[in-house]
Order: C-alpha cells, then structure tokens, then sequence
C-alpha cells in the first residue's frame, strides 16, 4: 500500500529507534494516530523539552541537565576510581549492581577507525586530563568484550600508564549460575585465561 508523503515520513522517523523495522513503526504509527493521539502529543512535548535540555555532564558525559551529573555531584562517591564505559545504559546497569562507589567516564561509543570514531569523538581528552590530575589512580575498563570494546581497553590502558594510572579491565567469562556446556567457545576461553586464585582455607 502507498502511504501519504507524510505518513511515510512518520514511518521513517519511528525507524530511528534500535530494534524498529517497517511493521514495528507502522504499528506504532497507527496506534498513536488512531488511540492515542494525546499520548503522541505528550511525547512531542517531553522529546522536545529533553532535546533541549539535557546535555553531558562535563566531567564524565553522563546525560544530565546541570552541569555535573547527580553522580559526579556526590560528595560521597570515591573521586580516586573512574569506571570507563561505552554509553549511559552500562552507568544504569552497574548502579543497579549496587557494588560500586566510585565516578565513572561515558565514552559515547568505541574505538572505530573506519567508522571515523577516534579519540575526539569519545572524548579520550577530557578523560586524559583528569588522568594527570593527581586525583585520580586507578581507571576500571569496562567497554565491551568486542574486537573494538578490546581495542579501546587497550588504547586507554596505556594513556593510564603514561600516566602512572592504575588501569584495570573487568571480568568478562563464565556468569553466575551458568552451566559449562552452554557457554560458547570465546567466553570459556577468556574466563579461564583470565581466571583468579581462590582464597587459601
């Protein structure tokens, strides 16, 4: 079926979104337009605003609407360790861990060359400079287990270095309550070789 110019132009902005093919946006769409148009309207409404308003935080890129993040605010928080990671969802997943007290640095992506992603665009600057601030002493790479998420470990952990920053990475391996025999070949691997000493009785 052809769509107005219009309606396709609904369809193709709702594709934006990760996981949103042609039936996900058309259902959406027509959801709005046929029994929500109020709901659509608060979305215009809230979208804007948010677009306006909330920006990155100017120590660690955390998405804030004041100049520091609630984290970075916190008096409480250990200034000394910043946890590196890709994008906001990986600071909501390890504040939901409930383990660690620390500041951490959004990177907003990863080392990608051919994706024209270098240091600028993750702003590796901004986190070097705080890096010889005398402050910080130890940095705790937490990017991705991908061949870019290992790279930009890597690139990182030696900044730290030049830095005589403590630089660790974490575990990636075998997770809890999982059974050998269906963890994949690569994640086995990298647990074993990256495997740590039990406590003597």
């Amino acid at each position: 079926m052809a769509f107005t110019p219009l309606m396709q132009d609904l369809l193709a902005a709702l594709r934006c979104l990760p996981g949103v093919g042609p039936k996900s946006s058309q259902r959406m769409a027509f959801h709005l337009l046929e029994r929500n148009r109020e709901g659509a309207q608060r979305i215009i409404t809230t979208l804007s605003a948010a677009l306006e308003r909330i920006g990155l935080c100017s120590r660690c890129r955390m998405f804030t609407e004041t100049e520091l993040c609630t984290i970075c605010g916190d008096s409480r928080r250990d200034v000394g360790v910043v946890c590196v990671v890709e994008t906001p969802a990986d600071v909501v997943a390890i504040e939901e861990s409930g383990v660690y007290r620390g500041r951490y640095f959004v990177l907003m992506g990863r080392l990608s060359p051919l994706d024209g992603i270098g240091p600028e665009q993750l702003g590796v600057p901004v986190l070097e400079s705080q890096m010889a601030d005398g402050v910080t002493r130890e940095i705790i790479l937490a990017t991705s287990a991908t061949v870019e998420g290992e790279a930009t470990s890597g690139y990182l952990a030696s900044l730290a270095h030049g830095h005589r920053v403590r630089a660790t990475r974490i575990a990636h391996g075998v997770p809890m309550g999982g059974e050998l025999e269906y963890v994949d070949a690569g994640t086995l691997s990298h647990a074993i070789t990256a495997r740590t000493p039990m406590l003597a009785d």
